[in-house]
């Protein structure tokens, strides 16, 4: 390690994700600079003793965004980068970009105002899912089995108001057998995997789906790295689900949760994280 190097955490709050982070970058001897982003402010001049590269965890997209800008700004590398935090944390680009690569993603259609939102879900047909285009742990989505409850739902989003909810992005249901996969992948390399086990629709470990460690086929590993490519690479935790088509990736997470996939593999994703900052840190 060079001397004087240090990293640094931009964060939300200290969840394990962040304790396991902090404790990583102590058993390497890496000295450690935290960043609420709460309290930090950006100047337009770099501020004395930056650190050499920067974990952003903040659990706010948009914070996220205009911090690894302002630390990109200043020369400092961040992780993940700003164009893949800005494009991973975007469902719409997200869909768009893996589109784009040629990976199986299931069938999307974006929609501009709530007329144009009740013809994407009748493209789509029912059941359809309404999700927001920001946005994650599986907050606000929404399954529509029918016309009536459809109209409920455009209604509602449209009347919360917030630019974002003014977006409707409507996927196909894919009828998934009871899970979905969540694979992390650093740099080049997937790293772990595990099916998320559910009764409920919605398969995110924060609402309380089980792990259960998934084996890194030939084939999701690849799924999944090319994946995190197609949006700029990183230290990314690209989601998929089982269908009749196959393997469909439908989302991959910027500033992703790890504590359940960690836990349910063995593996020390957060020393892995470290390593490939650093790694960054030090080119």
């Amino acid at each position: 390690m060079s001397e004087g190097f240090r990293l640094g955490i931009f964060f939300t709050i200290v969840r394990p994700e962040e304790k396991a982070i902090l404790a990583a970058a102590e058993e390497r001897g890496v000295p450690v600079e935290r960043y609420d982003d709460g309290e930090a402010t950006f100047g337009l001049e770099p501020p004395p003793n930056l650190p050499g590269v920067v974990i952003n965890r903040s659990v706010s997209h948009t914070r996220s965004v205009y911090a690894t800008r302002c630390f990109a700004h200043y020369g400092v590398p961040t992780v993940n980068a700003p164009d893949v935090v800005e494009l991973a944390g975007d469902k719409v680009r997200t869909s768009l970009r893996l589109a784009e690569r040629g990976i199986p993603t299931p069938r999307t259609v974006v929609a501009l105002s709530p007329e144009a939102a009740r013809k994407a879900i009748d493209q789509i047909g029912f059941p359809a899912v309404l999700k927001p285009a920001i946005g994650s742990w599986g907050r606000l989505m929404a399954k529509v089995d029918d016309g009536p409850s459809a109209d409920q739902i455009i209604e509602h989003k449209s009347a919360l108001g917030s630019p974002i909810h003014s977006v409707f992005y409507v996927q196909e249901f894919v009828d998934k057998p009871g899970r979905d996969l969540r694979v992390f992948v650093i740099g080049d390399r997937a790293v772990a995997a595990m099916y998320r086990r559910s009764e409920d629709w919605r398969t995110n470990a924060a609402r309380g789906a089980s792990g259960e460690t998934a084996p890194l086929t030939p084939e999701l590993s690849e799924l999944a790295v090319r994946a995190a490519e197609a949006v700029g690479g990183g230290a990314l935790a690209v989601d998929l689900m089982e269908s009749k088509r196959g393997l469909l990736v439908h989302e991959v997470n910027p500033t992703p949760e790890f504590r359940v996939l960690a836990a349910t593999t063995g593996v020390d994703i957060a020393a892995g994280i470290v390593a490939y900052a650093v790694g960054i840190g030090r080119r």
